[in-house]
């Protein structure tokens, strides 16, 4: 028979909840543990009770059998001792010993097998067997029947006791008791065994069996829900105190929780509110730093634009005029007019990083073929590869690979990534590869020059970090750019990765979400180069 798929889903997802729920309630796993181990406890003292209050009343009912069986003996023997020694009817004097037993068995309860004569010696046989009414003789054991073969003294054992009575059956436990008697009449020895059956005892078992298992029930019930009481005046502060830590890590900074009374519980909350305020009071602080920082860099930004225009302005009239100059002083027009291109540049990613910094940047999206922009980065960049030596080629399909991105970033991430591969290739080349699937866009620019030592892959997108700082910047970068990319990349929520190997060169990969607001799950491209098979150093920036 198989199970309905919808029943099946409906399941699976009870189980999952039911598994978080455990995982995350401490309230749940104490009752549960406690109610477990209260059950172990009090099985094994219900066990022990039991095994206590039926060996007692085994323990009695046999000594009462024993001592009621005797008696009647004692009784039989003192009729048959009455008897006149003329008298020789075996018969009537075994009606004597037998009958006034059965009367008070069945007044009293028990039953009698009355078995005899009995032979002695190897061929040792049993007479006639007389009983109780309704008594069955299998309730004598063969094990009490072979005692008296060779034996006379008394002795008994357990059994069962079967009983007709009226249409039904009676199957109980019991003692069986055995005396011998010597009939005067045929000097012949009878045996008397006495069957006590233990239907009380086993009802006053059955009673306290369930008496104990509904103390043990409400026993359970009372220490689950004394449990659940007291993990609750623990627990619901906690969940208070977390409810609260959640929303102060949301920005809800004024949250505090409610202080009642002067216990343990009380005076975490206090501390609780106290490190609260602290957070806040420091965050403030920290929050109003970043802001004057944030000002600071883009005022002095704003504020250098005048006189880089006017020194600008003077240093494009030294660097037309350098043919009326001496040598030196036409030099010194030249590495002027560098400068100043490197000082503009750095103002501008300046005022970038404050608008990351600010939140101010965004997005203006539009289809992006990321093999056109790879190849116009490269034409742009010739010039500075050619200078260097390095030959920058780009491995792609003929097929488009498009990406909802915003064209002006992606473009600067391109040649920020293609120009410090170009910087570092040390005349061993460039190639930039360009992939895509279904979700993601990817390009990974490869070079081969001095690599990345171990740890250094989580350095390099840091702002003005330099791997070699004796190194001279080529291209004339300002040290942002990577960190620039960084926060772009950030911005169209993709990943900007960096792997990297002394001696072996290094590989930085882009990955965007083919559509504005999608999510990540992998990159086209693999992070590690397919020519390099150890791994040492590697990072994602995502």
């Amino acid at each position: 028979m198989s199970v309905p798929h919808g029943s099946g889903r409906n399941l699976s997802a009870a189980l999952r909840r039911g598994l978080t729920f455990w995982r995350r309630s401490i309230q749940a796993r104490l009752v549960v543990s406690t109610v477990l181990l209260g059950t172990v406890v009090i099985s094994g003292m219900g066990w022990f009770l039991l095994r206590q209050t039926e060996q007692g009343l085994v323990d009695a009912r046999v000594r009462s059998a024993i001592a009621e069986a005797a008696n009647e003996t004692v009784e039989a023997e003192k009729r048959l001792a009455s008897v006149p020694g003329t008298d020789a009817d075996a018969a009537q004097q075994i009606a004597l010993l037998f009958e006034p037993i059965v009367e008070r068995g069945t007044s009293r309860g028990f039953g009698v097998v009355l078995v005899g004569p009995i032979t002695e010696g190897p061929d040792a046989s049993e007479g006639g067997t007389r009983t109780s009414p309704g008594l069955d003789t299998a309730g004598v054991p063969e094990s009490l029947r072979d005692h008296f073969a060779d034996a006379n003294r008394t002795a008994w054992t357990f059994t069962r006791v079967h009983q007709r009575l009226g249409e039904g059956e009676v199957d109980t436990a019991g003692v069986a008791v055995g005396h011998l008697v010597h009939l005067p009449a045929d000097r012949g020895r009878y045996a008397l065994y006495f069957l006590f059956p233990m239907d009380q005892e086993e009802e006053t078992l059955a009673l306290v069996t369930r008496a104990l298992l509904t103390a043990g029930v409400l026993l359970l019930v009372l220490v689950a829900g004394l449990t659940w009481l007291v993990t609750r005046q623990v627990v619901t502060p906690i969940r208070l105190a977390r409810r609260v830590a959640e929303r102060l890590a949301a920005g809800q900074l004024e949250e505090r929780l409610r202080v009642r009374g002067e216990d343990d519980i009380a005076r975490l909350a206090q501390s609780f509110n106290q490190m609260a305020a602290n957070l806040q009071r420091q965050i403030r602080q920290l929050e109003e730093l970043s802001r004057v920082q944030r000002r600071f860099t883009s005022d002095v930004s704003h504020e250098l634009r005048t006189p880089l225009t006017t020194v600008r302005m003077a240093g494009d009239v030294l660097h037309d005029a350098r043919g009326d100059f001496d040598p030196v002083t036409a030099r010194a027009a030249e590495l002027l007019q560098t400068e100043l291109d490197r000082f503009e540049g750095l103002l501008s990613d300046l005022l970038e990083i404050s608008r990351f910094d600010a939140g101010a940047a965004v997005l203006d999206v539009d289809d992006v073929n990321l093999v056109d922009l790879a190849h116009r980065i490269v034409d742009m960049t010739r010039p500075l590869a050619e200078q260097r030596g390095t030959e920058v080629r780009v491995l792609a399909t003929n097929a488009p690979v498009l990406a909802e991105a915003d064209h002006r970033r992606v473009e600067r991430i391109l040649r920020n990534l293609v120009t410090n591969a170009i910087d570092h290739a040390e005349s061993s080349g460039v190639v930039v590869y360009v992939a895509g699937n279904e979700h993601a866009a990817s390009v990974a620019v490869r070079d081969h020059g001095i690599g990345l030592a171990a740890g250094e892959s989580a350095l390099v997108f840091n702002r003005f970090w330099r791997a070699d700082p004796a190194r001279a910047r080529t291209s004339g970068g300002t040290g942002l750019g990577l960190a620039i990319s960084l926060e772009d990349t950030h911005l169209h929520g993709g990943w900007l990765q960096a792997w990297g190997q002394p001696g072996k060169g290094a590989q930085f990969r882009l990955t965007l979400p083919r559509h504005a607001g999608g999510m990540l799950r992998q990159s086209p491209l693999p992070l590690v180069p397919t020519d390099v098979s150890a791994t040492p150093a590697g990072r994602e920036q995502s």
